[in-house]
């Protein structure tokens, strides 16, 4: 097998990690004013460098900041662009778990203006993250897709009077999304993710109904997004290395929709042109491997095989099955191996512990030194 030494990588994680004890009473100390945001950075800055050398200890050849300035994976950065802000009214989602089920009401937004982009979001935590990494690790900046955006609310949530067009939506939210694009990658950056429920969610039926309900067309809403995320990337500069992130829904160890990739397969593989993807695989609701037999040559799935939902660790017998069943619909030495999801898509967490989190790293790495030699 090839040894990767550009991204992603044979080893490699989705991005966001569990928050330090410290860190979420700092955010808790600021909140209520007892510490200033100078305060805060600093915390932040702690904990992200020792993150990045976890990530180091364990032998990822890729290092995120965890994801630790953020509240939410998406928010932070939709809230950041121009002609978006937030929404008096809250959605409604409800996660799924062994348990039972989790309400969760998160603020909307409203596109109540041009969307634009001022400035390079996460331009600061990326040039952090840069300055600190070993020599031997490739920083990774993770996004949210453009997708999100509309998929937060639908048609309702973009102003008619600003954007009577829907196309000219689309058209400006690629453009800012190119303008963030080309900004990382002056800052250095080489490995840029585009995180993306939409495409993943698409494939339950129940999802594409709530498509309908919002105005959009659930038969083509993938194809739609799939085309505003090309133009985004049309100009993209050489060298950058940019993959996607498909889940289902990761919020307290919960999940929202289910079903196989069957339903985007084609279009997601065929048509997005991105170098690598992201997949949950974790369980039974993310289907079968079939949908990879439309993985052309060139490109690199990354199996999210190792669940960073529970605790329980993988063994390694189970996850080299596993990416032996994946190579039978695509080449071997197009895989790669990951976490299912981000730690901790939001600040809340999974539920499991540091250490369960640093073990089952561990065992991504050593299962895909095994497979491929890394």
């Amino acid at each position: 097998m090839t040894v990767r030494t550009t991204p992603p990588f044979r080893a490699d994680h989705v991005g966001s990690l569990l928050r330090p004890d410290e860190l979420h009473r700092a955010r808790e100390d600021f909140a209520r004013g007892a510490i200033g945001a100078e305060d805060l950075k600093a915390v932040e800055d702690s904990a992200i460098r020792d993150v990045v050398a976890m990530q180091r200890e364990v032998g990822l050849r890729s290092a995120t900041d965890g994801e630790f300035r953020r509240a939410s994976w998406h928010m932070d950065f939709i809230y950041a662009l121009d002609g978006i802000s937030r929404s008096d009214e809250k959605l409604h989602v409800k996660f799924h778990n062994a348990a039972g089920d989790i309400e969760f009401s998160p603020a909307g937004l409203k596109v109540d203006g041009k969307v634009g982009l001022s400035g390079t979001i996460f331009g600061d935590h990326f040039a952090f993250l840069k300055s600190i990494v070993d020599p031997a690790q490739t920083p990774k900046q993770t996004i949210p897709s453009p997708s999100m955006i509309y998929y937060r609310g639908g048609r309702r949530a973009v102003s008619e009077q600003v954007y009577p067009d829907l196309e000219e939506f689309y058209t400006d939210l690629a453009a800012a999304y190119a303008k963030e694009i080309a900004g990382m990658a002056e800052l250095g950056c080489t490995y840029l993710q585009l995180d993306d429920t939409s495409l993943a969610y698409l494939n339950d039926p129940a999802q594409r109904r709530l498509v309908a309900e919002m105005g959009g067309d659930p038969d083509k809403q993938h194809v739609r997004n799939i085309k505003t995320m090309n133009a985004a990337l049309a100009g993209r500069p050489a060298g950058l290395t940019v993959t996607t992130h498909l889940c289902r829904g990761n919020f307290r160890s919960s999940w929202v929709a289910s079903g196989g990739y069957d339903f985007v397969a084609d279009a997601l593989f065929n048509e997005l042109e991105v170098d690598g993807y992201f997949l949950e695989f974790d369980d039974e609701r993310s289907g079968g491997f079939e949908p990879l037999r439309f993985v052309p040559k060139g490109k690199y799935v990354v199996l999210g095989l190792v669940t960073t939902k529970r605790g329980e660790l993988e063994t390694v017998d189970s996850l080299r099955r596993r990416i032996d069943e994946a190579a039978r619909y695509v080449d071997l030495d197009q895989l790669c191996l990951s976490g299912q999801c981000g730690f901790s898509s939001t600040e809340e967490g999974n539920d499991l512990t540091q250490d369960e989190q640093k073990a089952k790293l561990e065992r991504i790495v050593e299962t895909a030194e095994l497979v491929w030699g890394r």
